[in-house]
């Protein structure tokens, strides 16, 4: 008890309230469900690098309980954004009934800066027999955050095409069907992926999860691709959505309540859950709503060269502070801000001009968008107005 008060207080309707009540029931006596989809898409955040077999070769699997006496645990939260809760997470998942023999194999790291791609998965072997593929979402590192901005312009990245790759291999070294997700980026790759991994995998694939991860471009949703796999589809996003609603082009989605308000119900931790699911709200909030479309239909207001620019021009501009990671940005962010205004200095005017043209545009979107309705989310289960995929 004293460790999750060093964390979570005398909060209710969170991780905890959830793992203190399911956690003691194995999957047979509890079946496993969305909430235990986003315990596994938070757990890919760790760095399993040296302890969790590679996906090359025939290693046998690790269990989470094993994790937890490792001799060199402390580098799964190296340099991870909120490594505290992270901490705090995997203790109780590696005690707990529920998930301490969850197995993992075939995982994957890897952050290129040549090629801009920030790419990692892990698998998990559930005792009922099933696989979940979990895709991690945008890391501390920022090659991770160019990548998922190159999505505005890039279609495929290099990580949407790893993710199919992964999938096609994993499906090779375990049997039977499969959950496929992840959180923020992870869950782009997890639809991603489902789509364009083989046929006689995608056959295997129960459902996929995107807990706040951005969409695709419009052909992508219109795609035979995506109709093939829509209605295995689970979409998650916290009241206040940014990440997730950006390039959004399907409304089949699920609201989620959260205990914080602003960007930071991005973090799944803050994410409410009673009895045992998630607390569900009609939709998202009517002003984040607005400023959702705003941005989406700013980004394809311009043309493809333009939406380059745009984000190559700002990459430059932060790489001006020679960090690599947000984490290293934020160690000593009053010298990096002061680099960064002079690297804003140094962009010649011509580019300048196109990006405060397009800034204004922007605003001038935002404030049209003032006076629209917002588009209204797919009811929750048990509303007469229609129905969502069904929960595992």
């Amino acid at each position: 008890m004293k460790l999750w008060r060093s964390f979570f207080g005398n909060r209710t309707d969170t991780v905890e309230t959830y793992l203190k009540t399911y956690g003691k029931m194995p999957f047979g006596a509890y079946a496993f469900n969305d909430v235990d989809s986003l315990l596994l898409c938070q757990l890919a955040y760790l760095r399993f690098d040296g302890m969790v077999p590679g996906l090359k070769g025939d290693h046998a699997s690790v269990t989470l309980k094993s994790l937890r006496h490792h001799p060199h645990r402390e580098r799964l939260f190296h340099k991870i954004i909120f490594a505290r809760e992270n901490r705090t997470l995997f203790a109780w998942m590696s005690e707990s009934r529920r998930f301490a023999n969850l197995r993992l194999n075939c995982y994957v790291n890897l952050v290129e800066k040549t090629r801009e791609v920030q790419f990692a998965a892990v698998t998990f072997l559930l005792e009922d027999g099933t696989v979940y593929v979990a895709f991690r979402g945008t890391d501390e590192t920022f090659v991770g955050w160019k990548e998922d901005f190159n999505m505005a312009f890039l279609c495929p990245v290099p990580g949407q095409t790893m993710a199919v790759r992964y999938l096609n291999t994993v499906a090779r070294c375990f049997s039977g069907p499969f959950y496929v997700g992840g959180h923020s980026k992870g869950g782009n790759f997890a639809v991603y992926g489902a789509m364009y991994c083989a046929s006689e995998v995608r056959s295997r694939i129960l459902r996929i999860y995107n807990m706040d991860g951005p969409g695709f471009r419009p052909e992508i949703f219109r795609s035979m691709r995506y109709a093939a796999i829509a209605d295995r589809v689970v979409k998650y996003l916290p009241a206040f959505s940014i990440v997730g609603m950006l390039l959004s082009g399907d409304n089949r989605y699920r609201a989620v309540a959260a205990r914080s308000y602003g960007p930071v119900q991005h973090d799944p931790f803050r994410w409410k859950i009673r009895n045992g699911r998630f607390v569900l709200l009609k939709d998202i909030y009517p002003s984040v709503h607005r400023t959702d479309n705003a941005l989406n239909q700013w980004i394809f207001s311009m043309n493809e060269e333009q939406r380059k620019l745009m984000v190559d021009t700002m990459y430059q501009i932060v790489s001006e502070t020679q960090t690599e990671s947000v984490l290293d940005f934020a160690a000593d962010w009053k010298s990096n801000v002061g680099r960064l205004v002079r690297a804003f200095r140094k962009v010649d005017g011509n580019t300048m001009g196109i990006l405060r043209r397009n800034v204004d545009a922007f605003w001038g979107i935002l404030r049209a968008q003032e006076e629209t309705k917002p588009i209204n989310a797919l009811p929750v289960p048990g509303r007469k107005r229609g129905s969502v995929p069904p929960t595992a």
